[in-house]
């Protein structure tokens, strides 16, 4: 399984297993990650599973559609040139080493 590193506000680093195929947003929900909220449960609807993606791993990343692109501009938190909601990618192998910043709000 890919290890992906969350970044919490207060940079503290939590890295959490996710099996291929999973969006990264169910993995850090089933791992407890704090600050991935995911009220929609993954229908791109809410917003509160924002994070940041380490600029290496943002060119990996499937291109953001348009639904994610009208979320991302209503986020708690300000939106980045490396926004992205978690539910809407999937890890697989080449995202191995993925790090992701969690704003520092997500309502």
């Amino acid at each position: 399984m890919p290890v992906v590193t969350f970044i919490y506000p207060d940079g503290t680093k939590k890295y959490v297993d996710i099996p291929i195929g999973q969006s990264a947003m169910k993995g850090a929900i089933s791992n407890g990650v704090k600050g991935i909220i995911a009220e929609c449960g993954g229908s791109a609807m809410c917003g509160t599973c924002h994070v940041y993606v380490d600029g290496a791993n943002l060119d990996r990343l499937p291109p953001v559609s348009l639904d994610e692109d009208a979320m991302l501009d209503a986020t708690a938190s300000p939106r980045q040139h490396n926004s992205r909601l978690s539910c809407q990618f999937s890890v697989n192998e080449s995202l191995a080493g993925l790090t992701l910043k969690i704003p520092e709000t997500q309502t």
